[in-house]
């Protein structure tokens, strides 16, 4: 099971640039709202595009969807895990409580 970090921990991380921040939903989802700096990596999409978008594979990784309902962030924390990548953890409250709370997100 891939650790999990909170809302603030995140932030901080996100603040420090101390982290990759994964997208798990992708597509329209990602082009409307992310998390700032975030990459767009659906589960579909793992095994084809994870050595582009995430070279370093000892990197600090934080993967998130919607909510905690949503298994994306697992799968693709889980993938991410199975390729070989050694700091994977999950935001698995997701956007929704990220902007419940007020925080920051970015469009594209």
């Amino acid at each position: 099971m891939t650790a999990l970090i909170t809302r603030d921990d995140l932030a901080a991380a996100v603040e420090a640039g101390a982290v990759t921040v994964v997208d798990a939903l992708g597509g329209a989802y990602y082009a409307k709202q992310h998390l700032p700096g975030a990459v767009p990596l659906a589960p579909a999409d793992v095994d084809a595009q994870a050595s582009a978008l995430l070279p370093d594979k000892n990197a600090a990784i934080i993967t998130y969807c919607s909510n905690p309902a949503c298994p994306n962030s697992g799968q693709v924390a889980d993938r991410l895990t199975a390729l070989g990548y050694t700091d994977v953890r999950k935001y698995r409250e997701g956007i929704e409580d990220w902007t419940a709370a007020g925080l920051p997100v970015e469009s594209s």
